[in-house]
């Protein structure tokens, strides 16, 4: 099934896209694409159902994040070995975890602003794993029955923040639009392998990253077990887990976003993400 948020801005309700990629209406059925209606019970009941007895919707609507009421949003850092060596940066021992404030979510295709003295704002496409069963030191045989589906993120980040100024990563990661989530929560059950999904990331029409979710560093499985060693997963909790090589920090001269770019991202069978940059209040 591929879910997904339809509507204005704060105003959002669940759909579901059917066969012919017409948008359903869900919001006789649940009442978010969220927390409860993330469970397995909970999908298996979506996947029973008539989608052509659903309220069609303009194929024009807004989409909104494919999830929400987001408890915790997590990032794992220079999980493709090609993208720490472009960042100068060991290849880790263990996942990085930094975390993105929920306030920086928004809807796949809004546009995403450039903060109040930024001037090394850049682009990373990345795979997001949505939790949709608690996850407590669950093991990495187990890790993949926790996660409900799938998503592109757009794992925004201004450079300087993050890293030329003291503290933590979160920083650098979190202003508002930096967190671009969908356009659909695509369920695990349609994507055969994790680790063999091709991406993509352009910037006003040029190719800057291309990859494969086989060359991270740590798989989906690994991610979700570790994380749950230290904190519990619960349904709607979003994991970003990495980009690969091709950002604008690495590029000779580092290339940052500016007012009026566009940025088009996509991962296969998750669909595609198009934003424009504007600068920000």
């Amino acid at each position: 099934m591929k879910l997904l948020r339809h509507g204005a801005k704060g105003q959002e309700k669940p759909g579901i896209l059917d066969q012919d990629g017409n948008i359903r209406d869900l919001s006789g059925i649940v009442t978010d694409i969220s927390g409860d209606a993330l469970l397995p019970a909970s999908l298996n009941k979506l996947a029973a159902l008539d989608l052509s007895t659903l309220p069609l919707v303009d194929g024009s609507s807004r989409l909104g994040a494919c999830v929400s009421g987001i408890g915790k949003f997590i990032c794992i850092g220079l999980n493709y070995s090609d993208h720490a060596a472009e960042a100068g940066l060991e290849v880790p021992a263990e996942p990085v975890i930094f975390m993105k404030a929920t306030s920086a979510v928004c809807g796949p295709n809004d546009n995403v602003e450039i903060p109040r003295k930024s001037e090394k704002t850049d682009w990373e496409v990345e795979l997001g794993v949505v939790i949709g069963k608690t996850a407590k030191y669950v093991s990495k045989e187990q890790a993949l029955e926790h996660v409900a589906g799938f998503c592109v993120v757009n794992d925004v980040s201004e450079r300087e923040f993050q890293t030329e100024r003291s503290g933590q990563w979160t920083k650098g990661k979190s202003a508002d639009t930096f967190g671009p989530l969908g356009p659909w929560l695509v369920t695990r059950d349609e994507i055969t392998d994790p680790q063999q999904l091709d991406m993509w990331l352009d910037v006003n029409g040029e190719r800057r990253q291309t990859g494969n979710t086989r060359t991270m560093v740590f798989d989906v499985a690994t991610i979700v077990s570790h994380l749950s060693q230290f904190m519990t997963l619960q349904p709607g909790d979003v994991i970003s887990t990495g980009t690969p090589p091709g950002v604008g920090l690495g590029m000779k001269p580092p290339v940052y976003l500016k007012p009026g770019d566009r940025i088009d991202l996509c991962i296969q069978g998750l669909g595609q993400q198009r934003q424009s940059v504007v600068q920000g209040d």
